[in-house]
């Protein structure tokens, strides 16, 4: 039954691959996740004098638990700022437009092979719908929400980005999936 279904797993990515496109660039829901720093001219001078190389950072760092019960470690928690830091490569457009595609035709041929343990051929298009939108949103947000929690990241776009991925699932989905 999983062969039937590769119509609607391919669908599946190229509609959730465009909302995604749509998401940022036309509706631009994340327009606001990051803010611009005030002395962002120093900040970046001093980051190419520190000869910061590519990665994530927490600040204050520590490389210990000991490290972090430390009273020097506690000091700088307290008197802050506090956050992450991540070092990106140059970016390449092209491959992480590939990969995000590869990532939604991953998640739509999962999500199939959920369904096929879960729905017999010939289920009504509800039936299709709500397990396929309830998985779907299920892949998309828990990550995300995880990640804000220790991160504090704005999670507003995603949480609508998920919802309408998950109603993206399950609508082709349930209207492509198989009689018999």
């Amino acid at each position: 039954m999983l062969t039937s279904l590769l119509l609607p797993v391919l669908l599946s990515a190229v509609a959730l691959f465009f909302a995604s496109f749509l998401s940022w660039m036309v509706v631009q829901l994340h327009k606001n996740d990051w803010n611009k720093m005030e002395q962002e001219d120093q900040f970046l001078k001093t980051m190419q004098e520190l000869n910061v190389p590519v990665g994530s950072y927490m600040f204050p760092g520590c490389n210990s638990a000991d490290e972090m019960k430390s009273e020097e470690y506690q000091e700088k928690w307290n008197k802050g700022p506090c956050g992450v830091l991540t070092v990106y490569p140059k970016i390449n457009m092209g491959k992480n437009l590939v990969l995000t595609f590869v990532f939604f035709l991953v998640i739509s041929f999962s999500l199939a092979y959920l369904a096929t343990l879960a729905i017999p051929p010939g289920a009504e298009f509800m039936v299709v719908f709500r397990f396929m939108a309830t998985a779907g949103l299920l892949t998309f947000l828990s990550a995300t929400i995880q990640h804000a929690i220790w991160f504090h990241n704005r999670i507003i776009g995603h949480v609508i980005e998920s919802i309408t991925y998950a109603v993206i699932v399950g609508a082709i989905f349930g209207l492509m999936w198989p009689t018999v």
